[in-house]
């Protein structure tokens, strides 16, 4: 049977696209490996009937593809844990501190104003065009503090930042990386918050792709092998030998689990590019209690670690969440599996005190074989590499997904599934 459009992956860009496509009038398939939708939101219930994200979960107010397809579909933003009371608490090997630690903090708002004042002068629809691009691109984030003058407390506060965000460390982000994420989402510091992290679904955010691919029709338990495009049709290959045709195929599909699939008929100069990119290999620890028992200490349930965990926050009442970064994954995976969790709460409990969770729940995102990671990680000289072609499109062949936009998260899956929809109606 032959389609308009086949759209490859039911994660948030997959099903955008495939709604606004449906919704022209398209006969459109969305293919997914997985037995469920939604990629990497996904959520559970509770024993008392809380929801519980196991995924990705907030956006901010510069967020506007994500805030306006909530609206689409009847559901209801509140604000996310940037609302919650108390202090954020800070974790080190040898202390855990409430409010932030002293390291220098004179010193990092100066180097910070240096950073903000930068990143204005790069486009972030093209920071190839920037006259410093190829050796901001090559130079680590650690290395151009230093070269600002940063000490080492400073070094030490960035470090820990971008750890709790489970991007990778700044000896290994490009600076040309951080300075396009800055310029996209401006702000009057590296990473504001409220900006990036000040809005959650109220009804779940796994729920916004529940009620997309209500309306649209899904494939589960559909791996593709192949894809050939051409301008007269285009075939798609499932892994037990099934082969479907349609007039354009749409890859919504993580690069990591993409390389895996064998491409005819597009350039080779695009397939590089796609190929180029990598994502954070990150962990998601979701963990419910009867209450937010981190209140008893004053604390609003938000940290910055340098252990295992590299961040905390509370997803809703009582329930908190975790993300594990790339420098410890392979510590996660080393510890014996009936140790991971209750390792992991035992850095929560040094932090917020005792309490007993009513479940809890870890993704290995980064050894999922249908995520092969969190958010893209821009090692130094991975802007360059991967080029001007990053985002675009070869019809009848198109890309999208949180990778193919400049800062990742689910504005981005739902920013390029509905421009790639646009694109391919207005190519007929």
């Amino acid at each position: 049977m032959s389609h308009d459009v086949i759209v490859l992956g039911a994660g948030l860009a997959g099903l955008s696209c495939a709604r606004d496509l449906m919704l022209a009038g398209a006969d459109v398939l969305v293919l997914e490996a997985r037995d469920r939708v939604g990629g990497r939101v996904e959520q559970a219930t509770l024993p008392d009937g809380r929801l519980i994200q196991l995924g990705g979960e907030v956006v901010g107010h510069a967020h506007t593809a994500y805030v306006g397809l909530v609206a689409e579909l009847g559901l209801t933003l509140v604000p996310s844990y940037v609302a919650e009371p108390g202090e954020i608490v800070y974790s080190t090997a040898s202390s855990v501190s409430a409010g932030r630690p002293g390291w220098d903090i004179a010193g990092d708002e100066q180097v910070t104003a240096a950073f903000v004042a930068l990143a204005k002068t790069v486009d972030p629809d093209d920071p190839w065009s920037h006259p410093d691009a190829d050796r901001l691109d090559r130079l680590p984030v650690s290395a151009w503090l230093r070269s600002e003058g940063a000490t080492e407390g400073v070094v030490r506060l960035w470090e820990i930042g971008q750890l709790s965000l489970a991007s990778g460390s700044n000896d290994r982000t490009s600076m040309l990386s951080a300075l396009r994420k800055n310029a996209a989402v401006p702000s009057d510091g590296h990473y504001d918050y409220d900006d990036w992290e000040g809005l959650r679904v109220a009804e779940g955010s796994a729920t916004v792709a529940l009620r997309m691919a209500a309306s649209v029709q899904v494939r589960t338990g559909a791996a593709v092998t192949s894809v050939s495009i051409a301008p007269s049709g285009c075939d798609v290959t499932l892994r037990d030998g099934e082969q479907l045709t349609a007039a354009a195929v749409v890859s919504a599909l993580p690069v990591g689990p993409l390389r895996s699939v064998h491409i005819t008929g597009v350039s080779s100069s695009r397939l590089e590019s796609l190929n180029r990119q990598r994502n954070a290999l990150a962990a998601k620890l979701a963990v419910g209690y009867e209450r937010p028992f981190w209140r008893d200490l004053g604390r609003n349930g938000l940290s910055e670690c340098e252990g295992v965990l590299g961040s905390t926050w509370p997803q809703s009442e009582g329930v908190l969440s975790g993300l594990i970064p790339p420098e410890r994954y392979a510590v996660l995976l080393g510890t014996p599996p009936a140790q991971r969790i209750p390792s992991l709460l035992a850095e929560i409990t040094r932090m917020y005190g005792e309490a007993d969770p009513i479940a809890a729940y870890l993704r290995f995102w980064g050894t999922d074989p249908w995520t092969q990671g969190y958010v893209t990680q821009w090692a130094p000289g991975d802007v360059m590499a991967v080029g001007p072609l990053h985002g675009t499109h070869e019809p009848p062949f198109y890309v999208c997904g949180s990778d193919q936009w400049v800062a990742g998260y689910m504005e981005g899956a739902v920013r390029t599934g509905r421009a790639a929809a646009c694109e391919a109606l207005r190519r007929g």
